[in-house]
């Protein structure tokens, strides 16, 4: 495989990452009155955490805490409206003015897809673990730690 030993692809995703991490923060945040939400969030973070393991920048770990904790919050998020009376799932909207932005719009639907955010992530880093991906980066990164020594040297 070409890209844990490709300097450039390294680069290019080190410059990457950081755009399409706030493009899936615009998407998370945009979900409710736009198209995105926590799947397409998901998929986002999920695509940069693949890239960056498969160039070996990284070694993901803890996909079943972040599945479960997503869990749990998707299902707080769907119980907590019956502890006031309304129905599952029910949406509460909520709004306020802030100094920078304005008036500003959320809801209860964004912790549920904060939930989904990070089910969706918890099991892209599961399917690269179970894929040996995470071997990958880790020998990887032991050889790109050793090439870079050995032209220090030279």
């Amino acid at each position: 495989m070409i890209a844990p030993h490709s300097p450039i692809a390294r680069i290019g995703i080190q410059a990457a990452s950081p755009l399409a991490i706030m493009v899936g923060f615009y998407l998370l945040f945009a979900g409710h009155n736009q198209p995105g939400g926590g799947f397409a969030a998901g998929l986002v973070f999920g695509a940069v955490v693949a890239l960056r393991t498969v160039t070996g920048l990284q070694a993901p770990m803890g996909a079943t805490p972040l599945i479960a904790l997503g869990v749990v919050i998707i299902c707080a998020t769907a119980v907590a409206p019956l502890l006031f009376g309304d129905l599952l799932l029910d949406q509460k909207v909520f709004s306020g003015e802030l100094p920078v932005l304005g008036k500003v719009k959320s809801g209860s639907a964004l912790p549920f897809d904060i939930g989904v955010t990070a089910v969706v992530v918890g099991l892209i880093i599961a399917l690269l673990d179970g894929l040996g991906a995470t071997e990958l980066a880790e020998s990887s990164q032991a050889t790109y730690g050793e090439r870079a020594a050995e032209r220090g040297k030279s």
